[in-house]
């Protein structure tokens, strides 16, 4: 509404804000003096339709005497809208209509609106429910030490509202008819279930009309009647048991003695009987029994057995209670020798080389029903036990295993259990071959956590029973030797473990089928009772590594670890930019190899672990790609090894220019200018030689080699002995000679070798111009032999070393032969100076080319 207080002075403001109180409290219903809020019912059916009116007066209202009123709802702190009108007297007035009330409670306020503020003004409060549900289950029960008659029941279902029975009387009442008169028994208290009925108001032995009545605001509603006497209901005392005892010629029955409480000796009574063995979770009941009779007999009971023994009694009457079970008695039967046949079990091993076996005998104790008391241990004999003497036992243990020896060739044991009272009947045990028929086919399907069922395919011959064994992996020598049980029924194809079966762990699981004369070849498999995650996860290891390729490896987890079967593992790698990528390895392998790495990257790896049931991750392993692989790095410093050789040689061939020239680019000697043809040995410059002056000729060329060959079979002049020992060995010979027409030519003929041995002997002409048509002086003669021989034919004289005593003695008359032999040796070759003859017109034996 429009805001007419603007101007208002502030006392008044002040006051009106004090009057209106807005957001104060009230208590659960209020209104001022210039409103008034109704509602249809202040308690309603939940989801019923609720209606309320606020009533205004104007004049009553200070500071709302001038101007127009806006009323408004609120539900809780909900807005409403509601419908406003003019009253009589100069009243607003406004109603509301809820059309589904669901709040159990709820307040609903009336507001006016001023100076742009809510103001509440008016408040009534709602409640809503349910008429009150029926009781149920009413019973009653009377003590017999105050007599009081103690009546319980079960409420119904919560109706939201408080119950209100008659007139200021809160909460459900047990209320008894007599005589058509009607009275208050009990009031529980707190909200109970129960409560007791005085002595006052009972009558015993009459029948009396028992029910309970509730009621709120919306209705009332009572339970069943409950017509009974109340003593037919009295709760009596237990008897107690006085004795026990064995009757003495049928030790399978006793005899048991009680005496009823006092309270009840004046009533007739019906008891019972419930006896436990030790072991046994489940009561045997004895009934039909006598209260006043006081004993009684009852056969049926396990030979040295403990047993639990209780009893209760009742009035005859059918709607009696029983009373309480007596206190526990103990009573242990009587023993008796053990009874039926024991099942076996065997392992046979060759030992003392062969002449021996190792037998490993198990077998399960007998069940009580024919152990006959407690069994003090078992005797295993290799004969059957005879009347008048006894036969060498084997093994004598309280245990239910046994390993012994016995000699090749026996195939069968004696096996028997002895208590206080005696001993059983020997079990005959064959140990028949395992050899049999197998069976088709095993599987084990879990039934929880500790148990198995396992399931079989019959052979085609049917067996006459069955022995299935299990065994905890990893095996612990000295483990379970009763993990097996015999099925005696051979068409069975079924059978459920559940002896030290533990989840998470792994049982290896066999199966026998027993023939009558062999035992079957056994089926195995692995089974788990339940799943779960490993508890580790295997460690990586790095086996290799390239620029591009990663070979991972790992040692498989203990079986104890795995706490369940492996179903893969799975590899994950990423770089430093998250670059996440997987792989997924079957549960066999135990290496990997991660391809299409990038190089000189860093990279984290970790390994996955995975059962059915659940992954476990492993510790993360980081590893860094190299830039270039194996190969790349020997080759490349094969490569710089390579260059750093050749750098070396380059800097020795800098350093030793010359050297390696002329070892690689050797010069030709200018024979104008070599030394060799100054060089004179110091013998040479005692006896200086006798040689026709010549200059130093210029650069020569030559023009024609010529190889001559000596004819084989040519003998050589003999000068002296024929040498008999020394090989021979060619000489050197150079021969040159020029020619007047300015060019030079040469021939070869053919010599023989010294001796007359017929070898070749070769020979070189050598030929020389003038250099570029330069004067050339006469042509000297050099002749250089390739003779293996020696010069000398005679031992002495010694020639002297620049002399060639060849040409001395060659031919005996001292000619030349058929051609002219030059004149004087050349000294224009430089290169033979050191080969210069001594008396070069001796020469013999030589022709002119």
């Amino acid at each position: 509404m429009a805001r007419r207080g603007a101007g208002t002075p502030f006392l008044l403001q002040l006051s009106l804000l004090l009057l209106l109180r807005p957001g104060g409290e009230w208590g659960p219903s209020w209104t001022l003096d210039c409103a008034l809020v109704s509602v249809g019912s202040p308690i309603v059916p939940l989801g019923s339709t609720v209606t309320a009116s606020c009533t205004i007066q104007s004049k009553l209202c200070r500071g709302l005497e001038q101007g127009k009123i806006r009323i408004t709802w609120l539900l809780d702190n909900e807005p409403m809208a509601g419908s406003q009108r003019w009253g009589l007297g100069g009243t607003e007035v406004s109603n509301l209509t809820l059309p589904q009330f669901n709040r159990t409670q709820a307040k609903l306020w009336c507001c006016v609106e001023w100076n742009g503020t809510k103001q509440r003004i008016g408040m009534a409060e709602i409640r809503a429910g349910y008429p009150p549900a029926k009781p149920f289950n009413l019973s009653c029960a009377l003590n017999l030490s105050d007599y009081g008659l103690t009546c319980q029941w079960e409420q119904g279902a919560d109706s939201h509202l408080p119950t209100s029975p008659c007139p200021r009387l809160e909460g459900p009442s047990c209320c008894c008819r007599s005589r058509a008169q009607v009275v208050t028994g009990c009031t529980p208290q707190g909200g109970r279930s129960h409560c007791t009925v005085p002595r006052r108001l009972l009558q015993l032995y009459r029948q009396m009309e028992f029910w309970v009545s509730a009621t709120n605001a919306l209705g009332t509603a009572e339970s069943e009647h409950l017509c009974i006497d109340p003593m037919d209901v009295a709760k009596l005392d237990p008897p107690a048991l006085q004795s026990i005892q064995s009757i003495p010629f049928q030790t399978d029955c006793v005899a048991l003695a009680w005496e009823v409480a006092r309270s009840t000796a004046h009533m007739e009574l019906q008891c019972e009987l419930r006896y436990q063995a030790l072991e046994d979770p489940i009561w045997a009941l004895v009934t039909g029994i006598i209260g006043q009779a006081g004993t009684t007999q009852h056969c049926g009971f396990l030979f040295g057995t403990q047993y639990h023994f209780q009893m209760r009694c009742r009035r005859t009457s059918a709607q009696s209670y029983w009373s309480e079970w007596s206190q526990d008695r103990n009573y242990t039967t009587h023993e008796k020798a053990p009874t039926g046949k024991l099942d076996a079990w065997w392992n046979v091993q060759l030992a003392g080389a062969g002449r021996q076996l190792e037998v490993q005998l198990r077998w399960k104790a007998p069940k009580q029903r024919e152990a006959n008391g407690r069994v003090l241990g078992y005797r295993v004999t290799l004969s059957p036990r005879r009347r008048g003497r006894d036969p060498p036992t084997v093994c004598n243990t309280t245990h239910t295993h046994c390993n012994f020896s016995m000699p090749v060739g026996t195939r069968r044991v004696y096996l028997s259990a002895y208590n206080a009272a005696g001993e059983s009947a020997a079990t005959e045990v064959a140990l028949l071959e395992k050899k049999g028929q197998p069976l088709a086919g095993l599987r084990v399907v879990s039934m929880g956590e500790h148990s198995l069922w396992v399931h079989w395919e019959a052979p085609p011959a049917l067996p006459a029973a069955y022995v299935l064994e299990w065994q905890q992996v990893p095996w612990e020598p000295g483990g379970c030797s009763t993990c097996w049980e015999m099925e005696h029924d051979g068409a069975a194809t079924s059978a459920l473990i559940h002896d030290g079966i533990e989840p998470f762990q792994r049982y290896n699981i066999s199966l026998y089928p027993l023939y009558k004369d062999a035992v079957g070849v056994p089926v195995h498999t692995a089974a788990y009772s339940k799943q779960k995650a490993p508890s580790h996860a295997p460690k990586l290891h790095l086996k290799s590594i390239s620029k591009s390729n990663a070979e991972l490896c790992w040692e498989p987890l203990l079986v104890e670890m795995q706490n369940g079967f492996i179903t893969s593992y799975t590899i994950f790698w990423a770089n430093s930019i998250a670059e996440v990528s997987s792989a997924t390895v079957n549960p066999s392998l135990s290496s990997f190899v991660i391809r299409e790495l990038k190089p000189s990257t860093l990279y984290k790896v970790h390994i996955m672990a995975s059962t059915a049931a659940g992954s476990t991750n492993g510790t993360s392993l980081t590893l860094v790609t190299p830039v270039l692989d194996d190969a790349e790095i020997q080759f490349l410093f094969l490569t710089l090894g390579l260059i750093f050789v050749l750098l070396i040689l380059l800097l020795i061939c800098i350093q030793k220019n010359g050297r390696v020239k002329q070892q690689f680019w050797p010069s030709v000697p200018d024979p104008a200018n070599s030394s060799l043809g100054k060089w004179v040995p110091a013998e040479l410059q005692q006896e200086p030689l006798q040689v026709p002056n010549t200059r130093e000729p210029g650069l020569a060329t030559i023009s024609t080699v010529t190889v001559l060959e000596r004819a084989v079979g040519k003998q050589p002049p003999v000068w002296g002995k024929e040498p008999a020992t020394e090989p021979t060995v060619p000489q050197p010979y150079v021969l040159q000679e020029g020619a007047t027409s300015g060019h030079s030519w040469g021939t070869a003929e053919p010599h023989l070798g010294p001796g007359g041995t017929g070898e070749t002997v070769q020979y070189a002409r050598v030929v020389g111009d003038g250099y570029k048509g330069q004067q050339h002086t006469r042509p000297r003669l050099y002749l250089h032999s390739t003779s293996s021989q020696p010069l000398l034919l005679d031992a002495s004289p010694s020639p002297k070393p620049y002399e060639n005593m060849w040409f001395h003695g060659a031919v005996p008359d001292g000619s030349l032969g058929a051609g002219d032999c030059p004149d004087d040796l050349p000294a224009t070759f430089p290169l033979l100076q050191g080969l210069r003859i001594n008396g070069a017109e001796e020469l013999h034996d030589c022709r002119a080319f």
